[in-house]
């Protein structure tokens, strides 16, 4: 038979990429012609995710030849005369290929749908929602982060007088047990799930020290932290007062991500000693500095990236960090890095440590340079531009290309606030409450970040040199707001994974309306900002413009009532027939449910105050549930496999669901059951 013009349709489509979670199952079909006879099999590397780390890491440190030993062939189940299918669970995180084939009878050629493999994004599963970031600077939490306009400028005199005679002045700075003492705000209080520390290593003090203090992107030692972010305690060195902090975090179920900025080290690292061949000189010998933005960092120093044993250098330096406790890492400049070293890195870590997070900063790298380091080498998040976008024709042109580069490749995390920008504050306390809210409520997945001293209204700019102030305590603040803020994307499930966000056009050009539709429950929040922090604005919108309003048969989407999540405050909109409109204040900003109930659940989270979000411990149950099944009976087509029942029984009684499971395997194994085949050869 020529089987060349055979034409078969196989869904996920080929070339298509997409974000899923560990404790999710994916399906894949096959449409075949029907005068074709024979069966369908997809190829996968899925479920074999340690040995496609150990070829990658092979590869650098044997010199071994990648032979693509992850991929496996298995059988599809046919389900109609035309239509194979199969289920298989994702258990793993990483990236993975997948691409169905058909085999006719007695051929031995496949018959492949189109280009290209899918491509699944596994995250884990802690990350399906609520991915609230606080970004601390230790340093900051000192006495300095008490605002006295008075005290700063008397102590700057002082200081500038003692420089002008030749003076080091270094004032004291702020300690790992002071960001301790406030662990519990940051996490009961203010609801964070993840505390993200900028870099934390000893820096220059004398000579090529930059400002007051020295910069923390000026590493001296990738293994040793700063000695002046500990206390003098004859007991507990400074790396073990560190570790307080990380317990502390892990104490309230959060998450601690650490800066880690391998670009470059500072000037006299202790790398400069131990592996000069590591430096990039020019033809005069003089050692290169980094820069961006036209801005050149003359305390820094280059890292020669083609040298492959400074990649099994810096992933033993992330190891090193993960035996210490920590849970991810922000990678500063990692654009800078070469795509191949980052996935050597992330493949050494996730061998032991698989749900470790990688935060992309890549700003000044182009998104093709992002795109590329969170597919191939596996990142989980990036920065979100929303930050650098202002007006609405800006925000919804960069939120459409951030919400659809979030579902295939990593979530874009919208930070509020960073240590390079401007405080909102410094613009107007409306202006930082509005851009706060927009961060959050237009978040993916809750990815919603902000530098320490937002909560706060602090105007002095974040100085990685110096350590100002945080205004700490400020009695005018948004801590309640960024607390009710944090409890909607930790319980309403349209901030979660499986929810689709769409801009729905109204009619004022100051405005923005996002419409927020979780697909399995069938939930929406319709998302309402006012750009103008002087003037109020009436805006006019067509509620079912939104195609999954259109197709849905719930008529309570379109109610004459809405309830605000963050006030709870009744909202009812002009109506003639599908056309609302409604007066937003100077920089309001509304989260409208059309179903009560959902102020009455956020009213009973709030009650009933969990560190981890519902929702995150039912994807880890989900996970564990599907870790047991596979490793009981094997990599294969799950079929009918119910995983939110299973992960129920799981949790109600663990043993008489692993009995009940090896059971079953066992019976299988005595019929001989099986439908996988192993192969050496590559995917397509």
């Amino acid at each position: 038979m020529n089987t060349s013009s055979v034409v078969i349709i196989q869904e996920p489509a080929p070339n298509r990429a997409m974000v899923m979670f560990c404790g999710d199952c994916i399906s894949f079909t096959l449409k075949v012609p029907a005068d074709l006879t024979g069966d369908a099999w997809i190829r996968t590397n899925l479920g074999r995710a340690s040995v496609a780390r150990k070829e990658i890491i092979e590869k650098i440190d044997s010199g071994k030849i990648k032979v693509h030993g992850e991929w496996h062939d298995i059988k599809m189940t046919k389900k109609t005369g035309t239509m194979f299918s199969i289920r298989l669970a994702l258990h793993e995180t990483g990236r993975f290929q997948a691409k169905c084939f058909f085999l006719t009878e007695n051929e031995a050629t496949p018959i492949w749908p189109g280009d290209g493999n899918t491509i699944i994004n596994v995250e884990a599963p802690g990350s399906c929602c609520a991915n609230i970031i606080y970004n601390a600077f230790v340093r900051q939490f000192g006495a300095s982060k008490y605002f006295s306009e008075i005290k700063s400028r008397k102590e700057t005199m002082f200081l500038e007088e003692l420089d002008k005679r030749g003076f080091t002045v270094i004032p004291c700075s702020g300690k790992f047990r002071d960001l301790a003492r406030e662990v519990e705000f940051i996490f009961s209080e203010l609801g964070c799930r993840v505390l993200q520390l900028l870099p934390i290593h000893p820096t220059p003090t004398t000579y090529a020290r930059m400002g007051r203090f020295g910069s923390p992107y000026a590493a001296l030692n990738f293994t040793d932290v700063d000695p002046a972010l500990a206390e003098f305690d004859p007991s507990a060195t400074p790396m073990e007062q560190f570790m307080e902090l990380v317990d502390k975090v892990h104490f309230y179920s959060g998450y601690i991500i650490l800066d880690i900025a391998i670009n470059h080290t500072g000037w006299a690292a202790v790398i400069h000693d131990t592996h000069p061949e590591w430096l990039i000189r020019d033809e005069d010998g003089k050692i290169e500095v980094p820069g961006a933005w036209g801005v050149e960092w003359t305390d820094l120093t280059r890292l020669d990236y083609s040298k492959q044993d400074l990649w099994q250098y810096m992933a033993d330096i992330f190891l090193f960090w993960c035996r210490r406790g920590v849970d991810g890492f922000r990678c500063d400049a990692g654009y800078m890095i070469p795509v191949d070293a980052w996935e050597y890195i992330t493949a050494r870590v996730r061998q032991e440590y698989p749900d470790i997070v990688f935060l992309l900063e890549g700003l000044g790298g182009g998104i093709d340079a992002t795109r590329s380091i969170l597919d191939r080498a596996n990142f989980n998040w990036a920065y979100s531009e929303l930050f650098q976008n202002y007006d609405k024709n800006q925000i919804e042109h960069y939120l459409a290309f951030a919400f659809d580069f979030s579902l295939k490749y990593g979530h874009m995390i919208h930070f509020a606030e960073t240590h390079d920008n401007p405080r909102l504050a410094s613009v107007s306390k409306r202006y930082a409450k509005m851009r706060t809210s927009l961060s959050a409520l237009f978040s993916i997945c809750g990815g919603f970040a902000f530098a320490n001293g937002v909560e706060w209204f602090a105007k002095e700019k974040i100085d990685v040199h110096e350590a100002n102030s945080l205004n700490w305590g400020n009695k005018d603040n948004q801590v309640g707001h960024i607390k009710r803020l944090n409890l909607i994307l930790k319980n309403h499930p349209c901030f979660a994974d499986n929810t689709d966000l769409k801009f729905i056009q109204g009619n004022n050009k100051n405005c923005l309306i996002l419409c927020r539709y979780n697909r399995p429950l069938k939930k929406l929040i319709l998302v309402l900002v006012n750009l103008d922090c002087d003037k109020s604005q009436t805006i006019i919108w067509n509620f079912t413009d939104s195609d999954f309003i259109q197709n849905n048969d719930d008529h309570n989407f379109c109610p004459a009532i809405f309830h605000d999540l963050i006030t709870e405050k009744q909202i009812i909109p002009d109506r003639n027939s599908n056309n609302f409109s409604l007066e937003l204040a100077p920089c309001e900003v509304l989260a409208l449910t059309p179903d009560k109930k959902d102020i009455f659940s956020l009213q009973q989270a709030d009650l009933h105050f969990i560190a981890m979000p519902e929702r995150v411990l039912f994807q880890k149950l989900k996970k564990k549930t599907l870790q047991i099944f596979t490793a009981l009976r094997g990599y294969k087509d799950v079929k009918d496999f119910n995983v939110e029942k299973a992960a129920e029984k799981l949790k109600n009684n663990p043993v008489e669901f692993c009995r009940a499971l090896n059971k079953q395997s066992s019976e299988n194994k005595k019929n001989n059951e099986s439908n996988v085949v192993f192969l050496n050869s590559a995917g397509p």
